[in-house]
């Protein structure tokens, strides 16, 4: 929900190459909607649940090479969604910056530690026992990741601390992954304009 004492922070961005066609749209002080359509059902209902517990409003909308294998789109919607996070953020002034998560789902627990610090760096601790979850291939899990942190510019460490089913960790993992965020996102007039010494992020 957006804090009247601030605009709503929102970005349209869209990517094109030879494998994808991505377009994401995010509002970070939206009220958790989505619509999202990726052509891999698993990946939608991803999304899904990332927009709803990250408390964003998200549109992705992704035509890729399917025919060939789920890499190219998943990485691409990765970047997109990555670059349009940064630009929504703009210059991060009285954000909270830093933001973690425990999320459990059944038998399996994840964490997710995020720092919108301006660098990449991703750590990703999680083992999967199937290749795939539906029509998400599970290698491609940490690759997404690895693609939304780079084109984010932020330091994301997640583990999944234990856990016996793939579908449940995967899922545990996006859900820590948009509780992290949205504590990181959060404004307010009462924290610093820009939390760094730096000056800037």
């Amino acid at each position: 929900m957006a804090d009247p004492a601030f605009k709503e922070r929102q970005a349209n961005v869209s990517r094109k190459t030879k494998e994808t066609d991505v377009t994401v749209r995010l509002n970070l002080d939206g009220e958790g909607r989505y619509d999202n359509h990726t052509g891999i059902g698993f990946l939608d209902h991803m999304l899904d649940l990332f927009a709803k517990h990250g408390g964003f409003d998200l549109a992705v909308s992704c035509e890729g090479d399917l025919h060939i294998d789920d890499h190219h789109t998943v990485e691409d919607i990765g970047i997109t969604l990555g670059q349009a996070l940064a630009e929504a953020l703009g210059d991060k002034a009285h954000i909270a910056r830093y933001g973690h998560a425990y999320v459990p789902m059944d038998e399996t627990l994840a964490r997710a530690v995020i720092d919108l610090s301006g660098r990449f760096y991703l750590h990703f601790d999680a083992a999967f026992a199937r290749p795939s979850v539906g029509d998400l291939s599970t290698e491609i899990v940490r690759h997404f990741w690895y693609s939304f942190a780079e084109h984010t510019a932020c330091n994301l460490h997640i583990s999944v601390l234990y856990g016996e089913n793939t579908h449940h960790k995967v899922e545990a993992v996006f859900k820590a992954v948009a509780r992290a965020l949205r504590m990181a996102v959060r404004r307010d007039i009462t924290h610093a304009q820009m939390p760094s010494t730096k000056g800037s992020l």
